[in-house]
């Protein structure tokens, strides 16, 4: 057995054993494994394993992955996490069915547009800028909710938010604040929870964890 999907295995029981009561419940989240930067030898595993659920950072490194796979196994959700420039729009649509970074009108225009044009839609995150960092992409927590409405107004399938929580601080007041944004927003995912997090995002009911080196291995 390949060591990525032993990795995965190992982190599903893990979850599983240390959140009996959202498993009872039906409230595990799922995991976006992180492939950015890795090959497909690490990648085609996981696939054969049965996930489903990828995470990529830039479209054009997608583009060179994925167009086959995605041609061949219509079940791969691949999800964008990364920053996505409007000019690249046009192809991420015909590659991703999930968009974690949603962060401006200007984007968000862009995509409504291109998805008219496509004649196709893709669920969409909006990424909170949780910590207020001036260095981070992201809305600000008191700017979500008109841009939520902006957003509706467009036609746009929001299913949830996203942050990156700053580093080097406990993340637990910024997994609460971002429970707390997507409860008010009346919002059903929340993408948050990475390798070294995962467990305290899962408590203030993340949905969606970004998990990349814990399944892979360090990247070079």
């Amino acid at each position: 057995m390949h060591s990525s999907v032993e990795n995965l295995i190992k982190i599903n029981k893990e979850i599983e054993s240390n959140f009996i009561d959202f498993k009872e419940k039906n409230k595990l989240p799922k995991i976006i494994a992180v492939s950015k930067t890795f090959g497909m030898d690490k990648i085609r595993p996981l696939i054969e394993h049965g996930h489903t659920d990828f995470g990529e950072n830039k479209v054009q490194e997608a583009i060179e992955k994925w167009t086959k796979i995605l041609n061949e196994n219509d079940k791969i959700n691949l999800h964008l996490i990364g920053k996505l420039q409007t000019n690249k729009v046009k192809f991420c649509l015909k590659l991703f069915k999930f968009i974690h970074s949603l962060d401006s009108e200007k984007l968000a225009k862009k995509i409504a547009d291109e998805q008219i044009k496509q004649k196709t839609k893709v669920k969409l995150f909006i990424q909170i800028n949780i910590g207020n960092e001036q260095q981070k992409s992201g809305i600000y927590a008191d700017q979500v909710e008109n841009f939520y409405n902006f957003c509706t107004n467009l036609d746009l399938d929001i299913v949830g938010t996203m942050c990156i929580q700053p580093a080097n601080e406990d993340p637990e007041k910024y997994f609460m604040r971002m429970m707390y944004l997507n409860k008010k927003l009346g919002l059903k995912e929340i993408s948050m929870g990475m390798s070294s997090d995962y467990q305290k995002a899962i408590k203030f009911n993340s949905t969606y964890l970004r998990i990349g080196s814990n399944i892979f291995g360090k990247r070079d």
